[in-house]
């Protein structure tokens, strides 16, 4: 049985909790099957999957696309879909119709950008029965819009505000919340004054879980390096290198042999060569 809501808050001040981003079912698969807790279905798919510059033109639809091919591929991880921007915002009625159509796609809870603004839209979601993970800190959605890409709480009031928001995101009942590039100090103080778990992203060692992208993991994505995504792997030169050879290959004729081709009977081939004459 996949990971429960129940599984992941009792995690809390007892097991690092492990989550990583998956767009399809292959690499869901993989995942997966190293373990990991949370499968997130990242609206950052837009940059790495589909090219976008950033995830705002995200749509539901797509968000949709991915969750349905990670919710095939998971056996024992928990799914949680972004709800991609201007999918919530508008109204409790539009966030909770949204959610329901990730839910129906197959996720298990769906994640949603902001603090105390968003405080009655997490709650009217979490009263049908649909969990929420919040992500507070840097809001890829919204904060680039204003600020670019800045580390949150680095002052006095920025770190207040933002404990505010996790304790509003608490009261609201999402059940996890995403703290991404966040000072480790405040993160910190984030984790050890809620209840429930916080998955850190860029905000230092302390929450109680980890969050990254998988293309940032296998070192797919080159276009953006973020300093806070240790690359355990550099396969974007490897792919590079195997296309190099295979197109190598085929060129001098190297590729395919034998072993890669099929035959028909030697009688039937005889026939047919009758037939065609």
């Amino acid at each position: 049985m996949p990971k429960s809501v129940r599984d992941i808050t009792s995690m809390k001040n007892s097991k690092k909790i492990t989550v990583i981003t998956a767009y399809d079912y292959t690499t869901a698969q993989l995942c997966d099957r190293a373990g990991v807790e949370i499968l997130l279905v990242g609206d950052s798919g837009g940059m790495v999957m589909l090219g976008y510059e950033n995830t705002i033109p995200v749509t539901m639809e797509q968000m949709c696309f991915f969750t349905e091919a990670v919710s095939r591929g998971r056996k024992d991880a928990m799914v949680v879909a972004d709800m991609p921007f201007m999918s919530y915002q508008a109204s409790k009625s539009q966030a909770i119709e949204n959610a329901g159509r990730l839910i129906k796609s197959g996720a298990d809870a769906v994640k949603l950008e902001g603090g105390i603004e968003i405080k009655e839209t997490v709650r009217s979601i979490v009263d049908i029965g649909i969990p929420v993970m919040g992500h507070i800190g840097f809001q890829p959605q919204t904060t680039t819009l204003q600020e670019g890409y800045k580390v949150q709480a680095k002052t006095k009031d920025a770190a207040l505000a933002l404990i505010q928001n996790a304790r509003a995101l608490e009261e609201a009942g999402a059940f996890s919340i995403v703290l991404e590039m966040v000072t480790k100090e405040v993160s910190k103080i984030i984790t050890e004054s809620i209840s429930i778990p916080t998955i850190g992203i860029g905000s230092g060692p302390d929450c109680d879980g980890q969050v990254l992208v998988v293309h940032d993991v296998l070192g797919l994505f080159e276009k953006l390096k973020p300093k806070f995504a240790k690359r355990y792997l550099e396969l974007a030169g490897d792919i590079v290198k195997a296309i190099t050879s295979y197109k190598s290959d085929v060129v001098s004729g190297k590729f395919p042999l034998q072993e890669h081709s099929f035959s028909i009977d030697k009688t039937e081939l005889e026939r047919l060569r009758k037939e065609i004459a």
